[in-house]
């Protein structure tokens, strides 16, 4: 193989955002090398996650590539092994690291978020929690819309995001609210 200029795009692993690999750093690297792979942003906030939540270490983005991989699965013949991913680089801005974990939660299916009308009487907003919090999921963020709300007067649009434990957590609760509430939308990572 050979260098590759390419064209460099915003990435969490910014510190492996280079168009076209140094000279030295080639020799050096390529007789050292078995295999290359390209691991999605989504993998990358779930890997730094998983370090922040598990080892309690706060890992940059192009220091977690390697645990990204892994938990993509890009790299099967690892599977039953023992093996050990160096992890290099804390060089992660506190507000980046915030915008970071939040998003490794929504990639980890772990934040659920959903719009649902409800009645605008007393009571319904907290009928509406007590459904969450016996479902077990946690309130995290909510916003109530009325003025935009086409439909009848005495309703409110309440767009939520759930804290839940894992995707069968997130689909027991689509389960519960749609059930619970006829006009609810889901948030639909594909369609972004």
């Amino acid at each position: 193989g050979h260098p590759v200029f390419t064209e460099c795009q915003s990435t969490l692993a910014d510190g492996l955002a280079v168009p076209l690999i140094g000279a030295n750093a080639y020799a050096t690297a390529a007789p050292l090398v078995d295999k290359v792979v390209c691991v999605s942003e989504e993998y990358i906030a779930i890997a730094i996650l998983r370090l922040v939540e598990m080892e309690k270490a706060v890992v940059e983005g192009a220091g977690a590539t390697g645990l990204a991989a892994v938990l993509q699965g890009l790299l099967p013949e690892l599977k039953g092994k023992k093996v050990v991913i160096p992890l290099c680089g804390g060089n992660i801005d506190t507000t980046v690291l915030g915008r970071v974990l939040e998003r490794g939660l929504v990639a980890d299916k772990r934040l659920l978020k959903v719009w649902l009308t409800v009645s605008d009487r007393p009571g319904s907003l907290a009928q509406m929690c007590k459904l969450f919090s016996t479902a077990g999921a946690s309130v995290k963020d909510i916003y109530h819309e009325r003025a935009w709300l086409k439909s009848d007067m005495f309703s409110v649009q309440i767009q939520v995001v759930l804290e839940v434990r894992d995707s069968e957590h997130a689909a027991e609760l689509t389960r519960i609210i749609s059930e619970a509430y006829e006009h609810v939308q889901f948030y639909n990572e594909n369609a972004q």
